[in-house]
């Protein structure tokens, strides 16, 4: 008898490894090297592992944390983040100094607990997630602290966010139902109304004058962009002359914006072994990154859980 496949778990790693960062104390390795991040973000897959009990676990990676092609439709694009170097270098990410020398330790810690890390040239952990999500073949978490993730939410699917905005230990399970309860729209739709809305941490201006209650109105009312779109150019529809005018004023921006708000779901990841380890890959380079980073008592909370 075939057993039923069991969860699969993405994790959103940039967002939860700044969270561990400026959620949890500064902490210092024997050697000075910080290391709270390195510790929260252990904590965290440890609490959620224990919770869930997934058999398959993905710690998916931004490759490119400001795709160009997403760039060059929207310049301002996450334009807000950027470190300014030089005119001929690729964009850098503002990260904090004692954040981004913990980053390498965080992959060597991974690499060695055997947790499968994915990323894509050229794309998001959004887009990571996003593709592994629509091509999974069984039930599927998302652990984020990042809205525009919402769009994923498959309820026949059964494909949820696991919503850490608030902490880990406080996540909100988000079902169609939470988005509709908290927006008044369908999760299929949550791309577009992040469109209208706009996203300043994202650097996406959204429509001039249209906010949530606006966006879920027309939603409701013309169901995706295209419908609202079309509404905006029939004198006939049912829109009032306020949205309206938004709305056309608004077309060189709703032209390239749904492209770049909506998460990839079709990029080929190949096929890389997400199972959760029952034991650590290499229990030795374990103990060892325990010792060297001050580590040991995270490294042996998920030792235990992986191992229970």
């Amino acid at each position: 008898m075939t057993q039923p496949p069991g969860r699969l778990m993405l994790l959103d790693t940039a967002s939860m490894y700044f969270r561990a960062f400026f959620g949890v104390p500064e902490i210092k390795g024997p050697d000075g090297t910080p290391v709270n991040a390195v510790r929260g973000l252990l904590d965290f897959i440890s609490r959620l592992v224990a919770d869930y009990r997934p058999t398959d676990l993905v710690c998916c990676w931004d490759n490119d944390w400001r795709p160009q092609w997403r760039v060059d439709l929207l310049p301002s694009y996450k334009g807000h983040r950027v470190v300014q170097e030089r005119a001929d270098a690729p964009d850098v990410e503002e990260v904090p100094h004692p954040l981004e020398v913990q980053i390498p330790i965080i992959l060597d810690v991974l690499e060695a607990f055997g947790i499968c890390v994915v990323g894509k040239d050229g794309y998001e952990a959004d887009d990571v997630i996003g593709s592994f999500a629509a091509q999974a073949q069984q039930p599927v978490d998302i652990v984020t602290g990042d809205r525009d993730l919402f769009q994923l939410v498959d309820d026949e699917r059964d494909v949820r966010v696991l919503y850490i905005a608030r902490g880990v230990g406080k996540h909100e399970r988000v079902t169609n139902d939470w988005v509709r309860e908290k927006y008044g729209i369908d999760a299929r739709q949550y791309a577009d109304f992040a469109t209208l809305r706009g996203d300043a941490s994202d650097g996406l201006p959204g429509v001039a004058g249209i906010g949530e209650k606006t966006a879920a109105t027309l939603l409701g009312r013309f169901g995706d962009m295209d419908g609202i779109i079309a509404a905006s150019l029939d004198p006939d529809a049912d829109l009032g002359p306020g949205p309206r005018g938004k709305i056309k004023a608004a077309a060189a921006y709703l032209e390239v914006a749904p492209t770049v708000v909506a998460v990839a779901r079709d990029i080929d990841l190949g096929s890389p072994d997400t199972r959760l380890p029952r034991e650590p890959r290499d229990l030795a380079k374990v103990a060892e990154l325990g010792h060297r980073f001050g580590i040991e008592s995270p490294v042996q909370r998920l030792t235990e859980v992986i191992c229970s």
